[in-house]
């Protein structure tokens, strides 16, 4: 699958993430609350987050999709990062999202998570999967908004967690 480098939503711009979003990453995977479901839950020191940055390009380079920084079109501001992510040992291509904490319930996430499932299945997909610690429940309810539904709980690589899915519908269409 090919995903294009940049696309715009109503409110987001959807880019390639670059060396000078590393302030603003560092801070959004530095609070707490943000990394509190993913990976082991800890946050990640400048040098981590540059080391996430740098893979998140490599799976691009390997896979041709992946995540996009989020900017905001009205300020410029960077809000997070969602895409289509599907690293070895992962069960199916995932649509994720992580936002900052001060773009919290302003639906980025679902705007970007439809941007990112058209991309998908204009590319040939036919099912995409969320996967979401179990009590992350402003994910869970993005997941649904999305059009997923619980297929149950899965342990990827070293974490339990429940997966949400969504198929491609029969002769679905683009809406404009």
């Amino acid at each position: 699958m090919k995903a294009p480098f940049e696309l715009q939503t109503p409110r987001l711009l959807l880019r390639q993430l670059r060396e000078s979003d590393l302030d603003a990453h560092t801070e959004m995977m530095g609070d707490p609350e943000v990394v509190r479901f993913l990976g082991d839950g800890k946050p990640l020191d400048r040098a981590q987050s540059w080391r996430t940055l740098a893979g998140i390009l490599g799976h691009w380079q390997l896979r041709g999709y992946g995540f996009w920084a989020l900017e905001e079109k009205g300020t410029g501001a960077f809000v997070g990062r969602a895409g289509l992510w599907r690293p070895e040992g992962w069960p199916m291509l995932e649509v994720g999202w992580t936002l900052a904490r001060a773009h919290w319930g302003k639906g980025y996430a679902t705007e970007a998570g439809r941007a990112a499932l058209e991309v998908a299945f204009e590319a040939g997909a036919t099912e995409v999967c969320s996967l979401i610690m179990p009590d992350n429940v402003r994910s869970i309810r993005v997941a649904v908004g999305l059009g997923e539904t619980l297929l149950g709980p899965v342990r990827v690589t070293t974490f339990d967690c429940l997966m949400y899915s969504t198929k491609r519908l029969p002769n679905a269409t683009r809406a404009e």
